[in-house]
């Protein structure tokens, strides 16, 4: 930090004053928590003694920050050590750690940038403050579901770092990094939605079923559904009602998706994309309103974070791209509904993340992107009464054919008619 600043009186007081503050935050907590360890005059004592060791550190050298952290951690060793000796010792290993990170909060707090320090001495509080949540949370989590967060930990902290961060192949568009980039985007989505799925178990209502299976995976969801409906008709509609909102939902997963790879193009793809939504929304609150007090049952979701799925999307993903560049190289961009179309059939996170990246790069314009990814969902709207006419009732297939009918003949009309 500057060594003006100690001569600046006004920006002292105004760290030791945060200071003070995050430490009573702390303070508060665990006064409330455990009262005979360190609370509300402790937290605040030691975090401002962080603040006047980094700013005297300024003058004297980073000796000062360490003697103090030193001294701080020396003060929690005789009370642990009287708490052993009691028939039931609690050492309080939580809050001990909460002290010596408090104490390095208030030099950071000189040393860094307030914001940051700030949002750490906040973030200390919260997790304190949630002990009985988080215990509750991991309590519930079975072998499967921390399985799936091990996975996602693999997809993204062992396989993403190693790969390497260039082109390769023909027409130079497979970059193996950035290709698995846009797996862990798509497993991240999908794994909050199984997370929550588990917690709100499998009565979670036709509403939230329906958004939960659309966050998962919409056309999961629709197969699942169209057995469901077919096993038993007299929930027919409210299947019909959870497919719609599944594939509603998708629109918002879309919506991500363009804003993470091209923020740029987001403004261009919203509106569009937007109003397609409301055009499949809209019906499928008029169905609702007909079942809302039916029951239905979330079927069982699958693991979205499995290895074999993650590869698999990896190459339909690179596939797209590789597809998406030779049309617009060798048909002068003739083919490009083609490809979008047959690619929207059983997927259309990988053409709309291809699609995303190519008009981020100036491959494509923003107005003919975003036609390709409604054409691909369109696509992906017959497929999926396809899936329930051919594994669904009848009375299924009518009721999604009828709802569906609406969003597709909307798509078709903005393709052709909207101005951008």
């Amino acid at each position: 930090m500057d060594p003006a600043i100690l001569n600046d009186s006004l920006v002292i007081f105004q760290k030791l004053g945060i200071s003070l503050l995050l430490g009573l935050l702390v303070g508060l907590q665990r006064e409330r928590a455990e009262s005979e360890m360190p609370g509300l005059r402790t937290f605040p004592l030691i975090t401002v003694l962080g603040t006047v060791a980094a700013l005297l550190a300024v003058a004297f050298g980073g000796w000062v920050v360490v003697a103090g952290l030193l001294g701080v951690a020396a003060m929690l060793v005789f009370p642990n050590l009287v708490r052993m000796r009691r028939e039931t010792p609690d050492p309080g290993s939580t809050t001990n750690m909460a002290v010596l990170l408090m104490y390095a909060v208030g030099a950071l707090l000189v040393a860094g940038p307030t914001g940051v320090a700030v949002a750490v001495g906040g973030g200390v509080a919260v997790l304190l403050q949630y002990k009985p949540e988080m215990h509750g949370f991991a309590k519930r989590l079975g072998e499967e579901d921390l399985k799936a967060v091990m996975q996602f930990v693999l997809i993204t902290c062992i396989v993403l770092p190693v790969l390497p961060n260039q082109t390769y192949g023909p027409l130079d568009v497979f970059n193996p990094f950035k290709t698995w980039l846009m797996v862990v985007l798509i497993v991240g989505m999908s794994l909050g939605g199984y997370i929550i799925y588990k917690f709100l178990g499998r009565e979670a209502g036709i509403l939230l079923g329906g958004f939960l299976g659309g966050a998962i995976s919409s056309t999961a969801t629709t197969v699942s559904y169209a057995r469901q409906g077919h096993a038993r008709g007299v929930r027919v509609h409210a299947a019909a009602v959870v497919i719609m909102i599944a594939s509603t939902t998708v629109f918002g997963r879309l919506l991500v998706e363009i804003a993470v790879v091209a923020p740029d193009f987001l403004p261009f793809a919203a509106a569009p994309l937007v109003v397609l939504a409301m055009l499949t929304l809209a019906p499928t609150l008029a169905a609702w309103y007909r079942v809302r007090g039916e029951p239905s049952e979330l079927p069982e979701q699958q693991n979205p974070t499995q290895l074999k799925s993650a590869i698999f999307f990896a190459a339909m993903y690179a596939v797209v791209l590789l597809a998406l560049a030779a049309a617009k190289r060798y048909t002068d961009g003739q083919a490009l509904y083609p490809v979008a179309l047959l690619s929207g059939l059983t997927d259309v996170d990988a053409i709309t993340l291809s699609i995303s990246g190519m008009v981020k790069e100036g491959g494509l314009s923003a107005s003919q992107g975003w036609r390709l990814i409604v054409a691909a969902t369109l696509a992906n709207l017959v497929f999926k009464a396809g899936i329930v006419g051919a594994i669904g009732s009848r009375s299924l297939f009518g009721r999604v054919a009828l709802l569906f009918s609406i969003p597709l003949a909307g798509g078709i009309a903005l393709i052709f008619l909207w101005p951008w």
